[in-house]
């Protein structure tokens, strides 16, 4: 394992996922302590997310968050994953990492994504729409622009202007394009669409152009990876998620985390028990040795340099010992 893995960087990405019972403060809260306990166990980077309007996930204003995570740790590189840009105007994205980089420097990363929104109401609310997505490439050169000082406008980014912040795009289909044509880094997902995902880094490495950002291609793949002591356990981590998200479909509205007890003693319905299993599967799931092999394959068939872990589930003390056990198996 050791062989496929050296020179593999493993990072965290924390949606600050909100428990039933727990308030979203804690949910915030969770989110500074796991970037620590990440930082004492060697992951490379930890990154926190940007969602609007769901009950289940607090974390809404990631260069706020990742603030308080910089904060709180001293080593760790901090960053999201992602700021929404077509949410943004990209000078205000430049001024916040701009301050972000100036505060903890060296330690600052800039994932960018290009979604607007689950709901026509969280659209409406940003004042953004659909096909606000698709000028994504040209936000991204306007908002690399700021830092370069290459606005046509005269106006200057401060703190941002001469600063370098490393800029990643989170690609999903045409996200792969873009992050290639623009010479960046290139964080894909899922794990549970192996063949999208070879699709999409195929794509990005044939079409990629050297950049003052990243001279060659630079591959991050994300997903969910629970390891525990029995493939039983590491099934139950999550569960948690996975009804959340078959909920969210049946019922319009992603909710905060259960216990998995909860959810293991419901009724379902058909349609929600279909969603509930494929929700299941195709995770990389099981004791350090079935983790191993994954991982093992994962990075073979990507030549991915970093693997982004995205783990949420109900049972904090289970998601730390996961973390705990991911580590001593990638830096044994």
């Amino acid at each position: 394992m050791s062989s496929v893995i050296e020179g593999v960087r493993f990072s965290v990405l924390d949606r600050s996922r909100v428990r039933e019972g727990h308030s979203a403060g804690a949910a915030l809260r969770d989110t500074v302590a796991l970037a620590r306990e990440a930082e004492a166990l060697g992951f490379h980077r930890f990154w926190v997310s940007e969602h609007h309007g769901v009950p289940g996930v607090a974390g809404s204003a990631p260069t706020v968050l990742a603030a308080a995570v910089a904060a709180a740790t001293t080593t760790i590189r901090v960053g999201t994953g992602g700021v929404m840009l077509p949410n943004h105007r990209p000078l205000v994205v430049a001024e916040q990492f701009g301050v972000l980089e100036s505060l903890f420097p060296g330690r600052i990363d800039m994932g960018l994504g290009r979604s607007v929104g689950f709901t026509d109401g969280v659209r409406r609310a940003l004042g953004r729409g659909k096909d606000d997505a698709e000028d994504f490439a040209a936000q991204l050169r306007e908002l690399l622009g700021w830092f370069r000082g290459t606005s046509p406008t005269g106006v200057h980014a401060r703190p941002s202007e001469g600063l370098s912040v490393p800029p990643f795009v989170l690609a999903m289909g045409e996200g792969a394009r873009i992050a290639a044509e623009a010479g960046l880094p290139m964080v894909v997902g899922d794990l549970r669409d192996r063949d999208r995902m070879r699709r999409a880094t195929d794509l990005y490495r044939e079409r990629f152009r050297p950049s003052p950002w990243a001279s060659e291609p630079y591959v991050v793949v994300s997903g969910t990876v629970a390891v525990a002591g029995t493939p039983e356990e590491a099934r139950r981590l999550l569960v948690p998620e996975a009804w959340s998200m078959a909920h969210s479909r049946t019922h319009g509205v992603f909710p905060p985390l259960p216990p998995a007890e909860r959810v293991e003693a419901l009724t379902m319905t058909a349609k929600e028990r279909g969603l509930y299993e494929a929700g299941l599967a195709g995770h990389i799931a099981g004791t350090e040795e079935q983790v191993a092999e994954e991982l093992r394959t994962v990075l073979k068939e990507t030549q991915a340099q970093e693997v982004l872990v995205t783990t949420s589930t109900y049972d904090r003390p289970a998601l730390l010992d996961s973390y705990r056990r991911l580590a001593r198996l990638v830096r044994p």
